[in-house]
């Protein structure tokens, strides 16, 4: 059996879920056997580590013996399916840190180092174009990336003009969150909103929730050249996501919990873009709030992001 007849005969969790809830209505258990794979292919090491990953807890459920287990499952299968040799871990968040990003409007000059920097790191579909960040051509006076030119294709910087980027903005009060049916996404003690991509139904209510246009929905198979994985990754953060899932900006954590900054941050040739521990007085981001000129999107709306502008 091909891979793509796999994909079809295994299902996505959302379908599964679907086929669980039609089933229940209809009061037939013959009916939840027909998602089942067919028991002649369970001889099929791949297809026992799927369905051992399609019944795993919720990331937040698991003990630490069974984030070990499915790690390993999720090595094996990359290298089952793709001859993909993978490192995925599930470094978790250290004591006494807080992260929080600053963007300098006035360092900025568009030359959107960090998307593609961001690109290549998080592993994102290449064939759909899939972006975390959104960079913003801005007319003097405007604050309102929504009010800018988000898909500019000329020599920057043009003058009398700046630049805003958007992301995920990691909120402490995130109405992203508290959109999921699933509980697929939530936000950790050093403050990154993570999404379980293996719990993810593609709802898009997390999506709809967010006031900073910070999540994207994959409508296909990630596509991406097989000499450009970054094998590097965190079960939360930059692994392969499956079709149908929702994505975001996690502040690089298969990096920021290593102690190394950001791609967009490392990548960023002004340096525009700032980000450190909220909790170390003596970081450049406790810097940057302390002494510039600081605000935030839609401070109104209670959201508490962890994400400011400023100018010098």
């Amino acid at each position: 059996m091909t891979q793509d007849n796999n994909d079809k005969t295994k299902g996505s969790r959302r379908n599964f879920l679907k086929g669980l809830s039609i089933a229940a209505a209809a009061g037939s258990a013959s009916l939840v056997t027909g998602c089942l794979p067919d028991v002649s292919e369970a001889s099929s090491e791949t297809l026992k580590l799927k369905w051992q990953e399609f019944f795993k807890k919720n990331y937040r459920l698991m003990t630490a013996a069974e984030k070990e287990e499915t790690v390993a499952r999720l090595e094996r299968l990359a290298k089952l399916q793709n001859d993909r040799e993978v490192r995925i871990d599930t470094t978790p968040p250290r004591e006494k840190v807080l992260f929080g990003y600053a963007f300098n409007v006035t360092r900025c000059e568009g030359f959107m180092e960090c998307v593609t920097a961001c690109i290549k790191e998080n592993n994102l579909d290449r064939k759909a174009n899939t972006q975390y960040i959104r960079v913003f051509e801005m007319e003097p006076g405007q604050l309102d990336p929504s009010t800018g030119d988000g898909k500019y294709y000329h020599e920057v910087p043009v003058e009398n003009k700046f630049y805003m980027a958007t992301q995920c903005f990691h909120c402490e009060n995130a109405p992203c969150t508290k959109a999921c049916p699933t509980k697929a996404t939530w936000r950790e003690p050093d403050g990154i909103v993570v999404v379980d991509y293996d719990w993810c139904i593609g709802c898009r209510y997390c999506q709809a929730a967010c006031p900073y246009y910070g999540r994207r929905f994959n409508w296909g198979k990630p596509d991406i050249p097989e000499d450009e994985i970054n094998p590097r990754q965190h079960y939360l953060g930059n692994r392969v996501r499956p079709k149908g899932k929702m994505e975001k900006c996690t502040f690089c954590i298969q990096r920021s919990r290593e102690g190394r900054l950001p791609a967009c941050v490392e990548a960023c040739p002004t340096g525009a873009r700032v980000f450190g521990n909220l909790l170390d007085p003596d970081s450049e981001i406790r810097f940057v709030l302390k002494n510039k000129k600081v605000f935030r999107m839609r401070e109104e709306l209670g959201t508490d992001p962890k994400f400011w502008y400023f100018i010098d």
